[in-house]
This record gives C-alpha cells, structure tokens and sequence, in this order.
C-alpha cells in the first residue's frame, strides 16, 4: 500500500512537470508570435509611407524614375514576404525571406536618399522632410520591435532544447524557429536622413 501511494505521487509529479513545461512552450511561442505582430505592425507603417514618399518625390526625380521604381519594387517584395511571414511567424524560412527582403528595401531606400541629396528643392520640400522624419522614426520602431521577438524566439529557442523540455517539444511538435536578423553590414544602419 504504502508503495503504491508513492508511485502515485511520483507519477502525479511527473504529469504535473509535463503539464509545466507544455504550459511553459505555449506561453513562450504566443510571446514570440505576439513579437512578431508588433514587428508586423511596425512594417506595414513602413510600406504604407514609401508610397507617399515616392509620389511626393516624383516631380522632383524625373530623371532618377529607376531610383523610384527600384523602391517600389523592393516595398512590394517586402509586403509580399510580410504577409507570408505573418501566416506563420514560426516558420524561420518565411521569417530569412522576410528579412532578405527588408534588407533589400533598405538598400534601396539607402540609393534613394543618396539621390535625394542632389536635389536641394527636394530636400527643402516640407513635405519629403515630413514623410522621410515618418519613415526615420519608424525605422527605429521595427528595429526595437525586431529585437524584441529576437529576444522572445532566443528564450523560446533555448527552453525548448532544454532537458527534459525538447521531449514534450517533440511529443506535441513543438518547432525551432529563426530570429529575424539582417545580412548585410549596411542594411544594420539606419537609413541617414539629412537636410
């Protein structure tokens, strides 16, 4: 008798480990997600103001027109990436196209300030210095955000391949997933806005 309430007991804390440690890899993977989201967020403010840049630039940059369409076609790619990112932020091969494709959309936000700076009636427009303050502060927004899910996905990385934590991660398909990072040493600078 006596074994066999300490075999109950030994066995009811071991479910209840279990239950900790699933409990515990749901919570950290919404955290991630929910990391993501902001990212999300933060990234569609970004697509949503290169447009009104490019238009407003338009007029000005007549013969800088493939300056305008590089960056139009880079803001597509990246919306594209972003979208399929957001269907499933645990994806790490959706979260490195996502990046890939940032990066090329600051490069080319990168050209198009640079072209920017030979146009003085442009730069000393109010409302290009509005728009590229916008984008500037958003910049900034995605890179806080981006190392906030970095940080949530390292933490969730690293409970899950714990012991005995990447059992319960593998019984319940608990994935690896990638930190949104960048690839290039020029893409980790913030884009210089100047006037």
């Amino acid at each position: 008798m006596g074994t066999t309430v300490i075999g109950l007991v030994v066995i009811a804390v071991v479910i209840l480990y279990l239950v900790f440690i699933y409990n515990n890899l749901v919570s950290l993977r919404n955290q991630f997600k929910n990391g993501f989201a902001q990212i999300d967020v933060q990234l569609q403010r970004r697509h949503d103001l290169i447009p009104n840049l490019v238009e407003a630039a338009k007029a000005y940059l007549v013969h800088e027109k493939s300056t305008l369409t590089q960056v139009m076609e880079a803001r597509n790619n990246a919306v594209s990436a972003q979208k399929d990112a957001a269907k499933d932020p645990g994806d790490g091969t959706k979260i490195q196209r996502l990046g890939s494709a940032e990066n090329l959309l600051t490069k080319a936000l990168a050209n198009f300030y640079a072209v920017s700076e030979n146009y003085p009636e442009l730069k000393a427009n109010e409302t290009i210095q509005q728009l590229m303050e916008e984008l500037s502060s958003t910049e900034n927004r995605v890179a806080f955000a981006r190392q906030a899910y970095n940080d949530s996905v390292m933490t969730y990385n690293i409970f899950r391949e714990k012991f005995p934590n990447n059992i319960v991660a593998g019984m319940f398909a608990f994935k690896e997933t990638a930190q949104l990072q960048l690839e290039t040493p020029e893409a980790r600078q913030v884009p210089k806005v100047s006037f």
